[in-house]
C-alpha cells in the first residue's frame, strides 16, 4: 500500500460492514478505519513484525495525525467564534 500524499488519492471510506466484519472496536472506527483494516490483516499475516507493515502503518498515523489537526483548528475556531482564549 503507497503513502498518502494528498487528499484526492485517499482511499474509500470503510463502510460499517467492513468496519464490522474486521472487527474493529468501536472507538477505531473512524474516518481512518480504511487504513486500520488493512494494517491489522497485515500484522496478522506477518505475526506483527514491524517492520512487515511500515508502509501501512505510515499511513495509519499520517492520517490520525491529520485528523487530529483538524479536530485542534476547529476547536480554536471555536475558542475564537466564543471571544475565549487558550488557556495553556
Amino acid at each position: 500500500m503507497g503513502l498518502l500524499t494528498s487528499s484526492s488519492e485517499a482511499p474509500p471510506k470503510a463502510t460499517r460492514e467492513e468496519m464490522r466484519d474486521a472487527k474493529l472496536p468501536l472507538a477505531y472506527r473512524d474516518s481512518c478505519a480504511n487504513l486500520l483494516i488493512p494494517l491489522n490483516r497485515c500484522r496478522v499475516d506477518t505475526y506483527y513484525l514491524p517492520w512487515k507493515c511500515e508502509d501501512e502503518r505510515h499511513s495509519y498515523e499520517k492520517c490520525q495525525y491529520v485528523e487530529f489537526k483538524k479536530r485542534v483548528a476547529r476547536m480554536d475556531e471555536l475558542r475564537e467564534a466564543k471571544g475565549g482564549a487558550r488557556s495553556n
